[in-house]
């Protein structure tokens, strides 16, 4: 069940991430997995950094979202560059 909860969480936070970098839209693929892994790792650091451990806390909410926001623009910098050369 704690794993279903993840993959959940992490898909909301991908569409939270969306629209914080590209602006209001339909969430895309890239985006919801760039949230699961943005999630995973951006909260996972935050969390323990912060001495909160694995506990669901604010701290860890708001790393997974920084973390999402973090793939998704590097992701919005590779295409950008790759469609202009």
């Amino acid at each position: 069940m704690l794993i279903l909860f993840i993959i959940v969480w992490g898909l909301a936070i991908g569409w939270i991430a969306q629209f914080i970098v590209f602006g209001a839209g339909r969430p895309t693929a890239l985006a919801l997995f760039a949230g699961l892994a943005g999630s995973f790792v951006g909260g996972l650091l935050v969390s323990l950094l912060s001495g909160d451990g694995l506990d669901l806390k604010a701290s860890g909410i708001i790393g997974s979202i920084v973390g999402a926001v973090i793939i998704l623009f590097v992701v919005k910098l590779v295409r950008d560059r790759a469609t202009k050369s």
